[in-house]
């Protein structure tokens, strides 16, 4: 049965990753993400349904498109089987619970990220948000299921709003730091919005470890930057998010971290 549902998340979450690229292209060029609808971004071609497929179609097609012959961007297949593969790991760590549905929000606003800020070096004030507003009304209806208006109201401030403040605080002072230190901006203001979110899902002790495990994943690629001749910049979003997800999907808790770091 659980093998059932794997492929039942990874189909869905396929599904939804061809979304999240739509909606991460779309919001960062200021285009609608309903009008119009699917097509090729070369030619116009208005996508038939088994044209757009997630994952078979681009295989099937050679990741061209089927009037014009254009190359299909290869991060659309990408985003489509990273986001298949997550869904199946949050049914996996979390089963069919309140908690699954509050790692998928959370994943899917990351992974959107994740893109944005990739390609367009954006992160989306409209998806953290939307996503941030449907946590806490999700959680809120969740405690007040289980207590009255009050103290589900106290039990959201504390376990979930004050830990989302307290992150953004902390990021934005390490902000403010690295500014003086280094003469020039350290961190976008996305970053530091993103903490909020963070907080608010996996609490604020996990939310500043997603800093340094961010800090270590990013730090290859960026002595490869540095020894390559390249300017890019860097953007730290994606390596946050990614951080996020993997402390989120492994269930880790910070006396774990500190036990690991102690012994």
């Amino acid at each position: 049965m659980e093998t059932y549902f794997l492929i039942i998340f990874f189909i869905l979450g396929s599904i939804m990753g061809s979304f999240y690229h739509v909606v991460a292209t779309r919001l960062s060029n200021d285009e609608s993400i309903i009008f119009p609808g699917s097509h090729c971004t070369n030619c116009n071609h208005k996508l038939k349904w088994y044209e757009n497929i997630p994952i078979i179609s681009f295989i099937i097609q050679k990741g061209k498109c089927r009037n014009c012959n254009s190359n299909i961007p290869l991060s659309c297949l990408i985003v489509e089987i990273i986001t298949g593969a997550l869904f199946s790991v949050c049914f996996h760590s979390f089963k069919l619970s309140f908690d699954l549905i509050i790692a998928l929000i959370f994943v899917s606003s990351l992974i959107i990220v994740i893109v944005s800020d990739i390609e367009y070096m954006i992160i989306l004030d409209e998806v953290l948000v939307f996503s941030t507003l449907l946590i806490i009304v999700l959680y809120l209806i969740h405690y007040i299921f289980f207590m009255d208006y009050k103290e589900g109201l106290v039990e959201l401030m504390v376990n979930h709003v004050y830990p989302g403040i307290g992150a953004f605080a902390t990021m934005y002072g390490l902000k403010i730091f690295g500014d003086k230190l280094f003469k020039k901006e350290s961190l976008g203001g996305g970053d530091i919005k993103l903490m909020f979110l963070f907080g608010l899902v996996i609490g604020y002790p996990l939310s500043l470890c997603t800093i340094f495990l961010a800090t270590f994943i990013a730090f290859p690629i960026s002595i490869y930057i540095l020894f390559s001749d390249k300017e890019n910049i860097i953007p730290f979003g994606p390596f946050l998010s990614m951080s996020a997800i993997i402390i989120l999907i492994s269930k880790i808790d910070i006396n774990s971290i500190l036990n690991f770091l102690i012994k």
